[in-house]
């Protein structure tokens, strides 16, 4: 059987994904300080976003 993939029925890409949830968790950093840094990669994406991600995917 396959795996599952987490990304799946996502908009932006994986990778966009992982590294906002990969500044959130391991900087002290605010969902709106990881939006200002997607923005500077021309990302645009929403705080409630960001937030989503980091509670499904950040989880240990």
């Amino acid at each position: 059987m396959a795996c599952k993939s987490a990304f799946k029925h996502h908009h932006f890409p994986r990778e966009n994904i992982l590294c906002a949830v990969r500044w959130y968790l391991r900087y002290p950093l605010s969902y709106q300080d990881v939006v200002d840094l997607l923005t500077e990669c021309d990302i645009s994406v929403d705080r409630a976003t960001v937030y989503r991600w980091c509670s499904s995917l950040g989880r240990s």
